[in-house]
């Protein structure tokens, strides 16, 4: 079991990575964190294997957070989140020693096997898997980036439109039932709906036809 402990003070953004994380037979969230203080604090008295951090923090920002793991515990895997594809900003993490470094726009498919890889240390680090993570969600248009959807729950709108159940989904996309079920919920708190009908309404009200 690989015992996974997330910094991000969006509360929206980490629970959604919580719960489909949680649906993983082989990973497990033991802590969720709104800033790299509280992650160090806790790591400081639990073990640990990976820690996942967004770079934007308040009190302790991911940065901090790579600095005081690797002094204090060079043995933890460090995989950064990030909101930005900025070469710059990448390096800065690599010259820090982050084992990963991830697009919050990437499909959470490639966040779990980065998890794996890096859990196992095979992880190549690579700034075009980085640049290809952000062509995957280049489509993406003002909806999208107003609401925070990630490519997976556009593609999921995309379905539902269609009149495609959970089951058929899960199918279609190679996931979990219960996996879809986490998306469509995550997808309903983003747009602030409550039913299907409701959300192809606010699909069809910003256009998203892509």
């Amino acid at each position: 079991m690989i015992r996974i402990a997330l910094a991000d003070d969006h509360k929206l953004f980490a629970k959604g990575i919580e719960g489909i994380l949680e649906e993983e037979f082989d990973l497990m969230v033991v802590g969720v964190f709104p800033n790299g203080k509280d992650l160090c604090d806790y790591i400081a008295e639990n073990q640990i294997d990976v820690v996942l951090t967004d770079l934007n923090m308040p009190i302790m920002d991911g940065f901090g957070v790579l600095n005081h793991c690797k002094e204090a515990h060079p043995e933890l895997k460090v995989v950064v989140l990030s909101m930005y594809d900025e070469e710059k900003i990448y390096k800065q993490c690599i010259d820090l020693k982050a084992d990963a470094f991830i697009l919050k726009d990437a499909d959470p498919d490639e966040l779990i096997f980065t998890i794996r890889e890096v859990f196992e240390g095979r992880h190549v680090l690579n700034f075009d898997r980085v640049k290809k993570q952000a062509l995957q969600g280049a489509y993406f248009d003002a909806f999208r980036v107003k609401y925070k959807l990630s490519r997976r729950e556009t593609e999921i709108i995309h379905l539902i439109k269609d009149g495609v159940q959970n089951k058929e989904i899960a199918v279609l996309l190679n996931l979990s039932k219960q996996t879809v079920e986490t998306h469509r919920k995550n997808i309903h708190l983003k747009l602030q709906v409550s039913s299907r009908i409701e959300l192809v309404n606010k699909a069809h009200e910003m256009n998203l036809y892509q």
